[in-house]
Order: C-alpha cells, then sequence, then structure tokens
C-alpha cells in the first residue's frame, strides 16, 4: 500500500490557500454530490450532510473488506463542500430559505462508478439514510477560479468576497458565474466563529 494522501499536506495549494486571493487552475476530480434547497441550517441539509459522510467513510474503510477495490490506498476523508445559488436572484443572499446548493466530497481515484453503486447498497443496509438514493458520483472541475481562505464566521465571508472581487479585476480577470464554492475546514459546533476556515471560490475568466 502507498503513503497515506492528506489533503492538507498533498493538495495544500487547494486546501489550505492563503488569506489572499489568488488566480488557479483546478484540476478535475471525483466527487460524491447531492443537491438541494432551502435553509442550511434545516433537518434536509443535515440529513443529506450525513449520508454523504456515511458514503465516503464507507469507501475510505473499504480496505476491511473481503474484497478490497484495485488501487486502494490510504488517504484521510476529504472535507465537505458546497456550491452555491440563489432560487431566486432577485432576492438577497442573506436569506437562507432562498439557497440552492450541491454538497460534495472529493473521493479517492479508485472509485470507480460500479463501485459507488456497490457502496450506496452496502450504506442503506447498514446506516439508512433516504436521501443516500439521491446521491450521484462523476469528475468535476472549476477550472480557472479565484480562491482565499476566509477566516471567521459564515455571516462575514462578504467581506471575503470584497476582496477577491477586487482582486480578480486588477489581475484583468471577470467572473464567470455568479455560483461559488465552500470548502469547510472545521467544524461550526467545536471551533469559535471567529477561528472558523472556509476556503472560498468562484470561476473567473480574461477580459
Amino acid at each position: 500500500m502507498s503513503k497515506k494522501i492528506e489533503y492538507k499536506k498533498d493538495y495544500k495549494s487547494i486546501y489550505v490557500p492563503g488569506s489572499s486571493p489568488v488566480i488557479m487552475d483546478i484540476e478535475e476530480m471525483p466527487f460524491i454530490r447531492i443537491s438541494g434547497e432551502g435553509d442550511p441550517n434545516g433537518e434536509e441539509f443535515a440529513r443529506a450532510t450525513e449520508a454523504l459522510y456515511s458514503l465516503s467513510y464507507a469507501v475510505k474503510m473499504s480496505y476491511k473488506q473481503k474484497d478490497v477495490p484495485a488501487g486502494y490506498y490510504e488517504y484521510t476523508v476529504f472535507p465537505l463542500e458546497g456550491i452555491w445559488d440563489l432560487i431566486d436572484k432577485s432576492k438577497p443572499p442573506t436569506d437562507k430559505s432562498n439557497l440552492k446548493y450541491t454538497l460534495m466530497i472529493r473521493q479517492p481515484d479508485f472509485l470507480t462508478s460500479a463501485l459507488f453503486l456497490a457502496f450506496v447498497e452496502q450504506t442503506k443496509r447498514k446506516k439508512p439514510n433516504p436521501y443516500l438514493d439521491q446521491l450521484t458520483f462523476g469528475t468535476m472541475t472549476d477550472g480557472l477560479c479565484c480562491q482565499m481562505m476566509h477566516i471567521g464566521s459564515f455571516d462575514s465571508e462578504p467581506e471575503s468576497f470584497l476582496r477577491m472581487e477586487s482582486y480578480y479585476r486588477e489581475q484583468g480577470y471577470v467572473r464567470s458565474d455568479k455560483t461559488h464554492r465552500e470548502i469547510y475546514l472545521s467544524d461550526p459546533r467545536r471551533t469559535d466563529q471567529s477561528k472558523m476556515k472556509t476556503v472560498l471560490r468562484f470561476p473567473v475568466k480574461r477580459k
């Protein structure tokens, strides 16, 4: 078995960026995903997140199975990520009931579509959750984007977005999509809000 892959060390530029904006090109990666709408403080969001983690840990622990996946390597489970948009674009982003999201967790390269389906069925038997049936698997990339580490509460993110917007304009870019990605590196249940770390990212293109 190869060395353990740890995302904070092996993919540092993606998951541990500095607190100043940068322009970077994101590679294509495999994800398990689920989409939803509404307040992220609600029950639906919690159960969807639970389904993502249940399946991701089933993949990680598959080395204990009789039939270990081909190409398996040890790794740290990747963090939860979310792409955020608005249902009604005329409403302010502060209206959390108007949010639309796709939640996801990056997966190791050895996970295939067939294995994904097998793990879904296995997890449904061990940890039943109706949202497991809504999970999908596939690759995606943000491509060229502006990214930075936000330190603080979710409600203070607009301050970082303003810095990102100023930076990409100075560098000769324009924002190519109104959606944005967040990567959650802190557990809000255990971390002081002023110290929470969230990677913020949105796509850009040259003028």
